[in-house]
C-alpha cells in the first residue's frame, strides 16, 4: 500500500514514522515534508494550496491512502474536491469534508454545535465589525481573565487570555478592526474563562464508531510557568493521569458520544481525527474548542504509546470498518519538549544551520527544518521536538529535557518545565 501524508510539521514526520513500521505500507510519502521526513519516507515537492498539485503527485505516485495532516486544506475543502473526481474513487481518505471541518474552521459554528447538543462547554457570545461597541460593554460586565477567539483558523495563535479589561478591548478592536487574523478575524468570541487543568483527547472515528487514542497535556505559552504569548505548542505529555476511568467515563458520555450523535443527526459525514481541547473542572469536563486533525506537538507523545498497527486502523477508518477494530496502548509515559527559533512566535530568523539535531536515546521529529545543499537548516519556528519515553512521567521527562540540552543551532530555546506541574501534584 501506497501512503501520503499530506503536511510538514513535527505532526507529519511522527505520522509517517509510524505508518512506516506497518508490514502494510509499500511506500510512504511526505508532501512537501522537512529536513527530517526523508529519514522515514520519500518527500514530494508540493503547494498545499494548489488541487492540481495534490492531484498529480497522488496520481503519480498510485496513492492508495492520503491521510492530511493540517486542518487548512481540509476547511478549504479538498476532501470534498477528490470525492468528486472520478479519479479518485478508489483513494481512502483520512480527513474530513468541508462541513464537517468547520468543527475547526469556524469557532461560532462548532459553538453552536456544542450548545445545541447540550455537550458542557463555556458560555460565548460573537461579535463583529457592525456589533463591536457591543463587544466592548459586554468586556465591562465580565469579570477576569477574558477570553477572545478570533472564529476563523488563526495557526494555534488567535486565543488572548488576559487579566486587563483595557487589554481585553485593544484585542478585540485588534482583531475585528485592524485585521490582525485577516478574515479568521471578522467574527471574535468572547468566551466565559474556564479554572481547571487542560487535557487533550483524540479519537479516530469512520462516522459511525471511533476509538479513543492516547490523551495528552500540551502547554502553549512561550515562556515557563505558562507566561508569555500563545504558540502553535511548546510540548507535550503522554498518559495524564488526572484523565483517570471516573474521568474517561465522563469524557465517553458527556462529549465524544453527543458530539458523534450530533454529526450523524446533522448528516455531516465524518472520516479521520477528531480533537477534543478540554479542561477538567473539580473533576467534571468541559470542550474548550475541537480541532479536525491530530494535535502537534501531541502527536509525538501519543503516536509512540500506541501497540497496535497504526497503518490498519487507518484503513480500517477509511473503509468504514473501524467497529470491528481493536486498539492497544503501550505502558510506558512520554514527553515531547519543542525546540524553537529565537524570537518565536513573533519575529525568528531562518536558515540557521542545525549542528546537532538528533540527541541518542529519544525520538526526534522535525517542523521547521530543510536541507539546503546537503546542509541542515531552520526553516520555521518550532524547529523539531525530542519524546522522552519512560517506565513513569519523571522519567520521560528527564530524557526529553536532556535531549533538547543536546540539539544545537544559534538561538535555540526550549521550555525546560514541560510535564513538571503534573509531576508536583504526584502524577
Amino acid at each position: 500500500m501506497n501512503v501520503l501524508v499530506l503536511g510538514s510539521g513535527g505532526r507529519e514526520h511522527a505520522m509517517a514514522w509510524k505508518i512506516r513500521q506497518s508490514p502494510l505500507a509499500d511506500q510512504v510519502f511526505v508532501a512537501p515534508g522537512n529536513g527530517g521526513t526523508s529519514e522515514v519516507a520519500i518527500n514530494l515537492n508540493v503547494d498545499l494550496t494548489s488541487l492540481f498539485s495534490i492531484k498529480s503527485i497522488l496520481l503519480n505516485n498510485e496513492i492508495d491512502l492520503l491521510v492530511v495532516g493540517p486542518e487548512d486544506p481540509l476547511v478549504n475543502g479538498l476532501v470534498n474536491d477528490l470525492i468528486a473526481d472520478d479519479d479518485f474513487k478508489k483513494l481512502k481518505i483520512i480527513g474530513p469534508e468541508r462541513l464537517g471541518a468547520q468543527l475547526e474552521g469556524s469557532k461560532e459554528f462548532s459553538k453552536r454545535f456544542m450548545e445545541k447538543y447540550k455537550i458542557p462547554t463555556a458560555g460565548a457570545k460573537v461579535f463583529d465589525e457592525v456589533s463591536f461597541p457591543d463587544g466592548l460593554k459586554y468586556l465591562d460586565e465580565l469579570e477576569p481573565p477574558y477570553v477572545l477567539k478570533a472564529d476563523g483558523l488563526a495557526g494555534g495563535k488567535g486565543v488572548i487570555i488576559t487579566e486587563d479589561v483595557e487589554e481585553a478591548k485593544d484585542a478585540l478592536d485588534e482583531i475585528i478592526n485592524q485585521n490582525k487574523f485577516g478574515d479568521s478575524g471578522s467574527k471574535v468570541l468572547i468566551e466565559e474563562f474556564l479554572t481547571g487543568i487542560e487535557v487533550s483527547f483524540f479519537i479516530l472515528t469512520d462516522g459511525k464508531s471511533y476509538r479513543l487514542l492516547p490523551e495528552a497535556k500540551d502547554y502553549k505559552r512561550i515562556g515557563e510557568n505558562d507566561e508569555g504569548l500563545n504558540t502553535g505548542g511548546m510540548g507535550a505529555i503522554s498518559p495524564v493521569k488526572f484523565a483517570d476511568r471516573i474521568f474517561k467515563e465522563k469524557v465517553h458520555e458527556r462529549i465524544i458520544k453527543p458530539t458523534i450523535a450530533g454529526l450523524k443527526k446533522e448528516k455531516i459525514p465524518y472520516t479521520g481525527f477528531l480533537f477534543f481541547g478540554l479542561i477538567n473542572v473539580s473533576g467534571e469536563p468541559y470542550i474548550i474548542e475541537y480541532n479536525v486533525r491530530l494535535g502537534d506537538p501531541e502527536t509525538q507523545a501519543i503516536l509512540p504509546r500506541i501497540k497496535t498497527d497504526f497503518l490498519e486502523l487507518l484503513v480500517n477508518t477509511a473503509e468504514g470498518n473501524l467497529i470491528d477494530t481493536d486498539i492497544e496502548y503501550e505502558r510506558y509515559s512520554a514527553a515531547t519538549v519543542v525546540c524553537v527559533s529565537e524570537g518565536y512566535p513573533e519575529t525568528y530568523e531562518t536558515g540557521v544551520e542545525i549542528v546537532e539535531g538528533k540527541p541518542n536515546g529519544v525520538l526526534t521529529f522535525h517542523a521547521g527544518s530543510k536541507v539546503d545543499e546537503g546542509t541542515l537548516v531552520t526553516n520555521g519556528g518550532r524547529v523539531l521536538a525530542v519524546t522522552g519515553l519512560g517506565k513513569n512521567l519523571g522519567e520521560a521527562i528527564s530524557k526529553g529535557i536532556r535531549a533538547a540540552e543536546q540539539v544545537r543551532y544559534k538561538g535555540k530555546y526550549f521550555r525546560s518545565d514541560i510535564g513538571l506541574d503534573l509531576t508536583e501534584l504526584g502524577q
